[in-house]
């Protein structure tokens, strides 16, 4: 059964600028919105915000729940916790979208993937687990949303194996959107040290063994006649007239 969270939560007035010094007192401004759903500002104490989002992620439904002097705002509204922007220097939360739900209506939601077991090519040094997918997108009511998706990677025992969208077990009332044909994880090659010595090693052999086999710039080819560099002087200087021999 579905773990069940709650947020306290109250209404938001600060808007704009303002909502600065809501996060100096630690609040975290929101809104909450949803199909056939009057947007609404408001805010939740932070710690207990990231205390609930750590355990529900985006998939696991939350109650926020609103003190009965809250004028405008129900009790309790199902939400999904959507959009959570971040400071680009400090990367904590700074504003956070809540989905409010119909649990009778099915709604999109990211699941994020967890491996388990080991891969015996990896054990067995052979090859490396490579992630291709950390999370699949499914449809599902609210309350049959899984919170996470467990990938069992103990069948992987070569090098290129995957385990593909295709290959996952997801329960009958949980659609899953992203295309099967996608790999989420595989076992690639393993490339040590000492491999990358030894290829180094074997192509500067053969690079070298290549060099002396062929032949030297400028000499003849095998099988043509070569003769003693006097004899190629002598070639080239002019012939000479020989001395006549003096009458007696």
């Amino acid at each position: 059964m579905m773990k069940k969270y709650t947020l306290k939560a109250q209404p938001r007035t600060a808007l704009g600028r303002k909502v600065k010094n809501l996060r100096t007192q630690g609040l975290l401004p929101a809104t909450i919105y949803g199909k056939k759903v009057k947007s609404s500002s408001v805010q939740v104490v932070a710690d207990e915000f990231f205390k609930v989002y750590n355990e529900a992620g985006e998939t696991g439904l939350v109650e926020l729940v609103f003190e009965k002097k809250s004028t405008g705002l129900p009790a309790g509204r199902q939400v999904l916790i959507h959009n959570v922007q971040l400071d680009p220097v400090s990367d904590t939360p700074v504003h956070v979208e809540f989905f409010q739900v119909d649990l009778k209506e099915k709604v999109k939601a990211k699941v994020p993937v967890v491996f388990i077991g080991e891969s015996p090519a990896v054990s067995q040094k052979q090859g490396v687990l490579l992630t291709l997918l950390d999370e699949i997108e499914v449809e599902a009511l609210p309350t049959d949303l899984p919170e996470k998706i467990s990938v069992d990677v103990s069948g992987l025992s070569a090098v290129d194996q995957e385990f593909k969208v295709s290959d996952l077990k997801v329960p009958g009332e949980v659609t899953v959107l992203t295309d099967a044909a996608i790999g989420i994880v595989k076992v690639g090659s393993l490339v040590t040290k000492e491999a990358e010595a030894e290829a180094k090693a074997a192509e500067e052999a053969a690079a070298a063994a290549a060099a002396e086999a062929a032949p030297a710039e400028g000499a003849p080819a095998e099988g043509a006649e070569t003769k003693p560099e006097e004899a190629k002087k002598e070639e080239l200087q002019p012939p000479t007239e020989k001395p006549q021999e003096e009458k007696k």
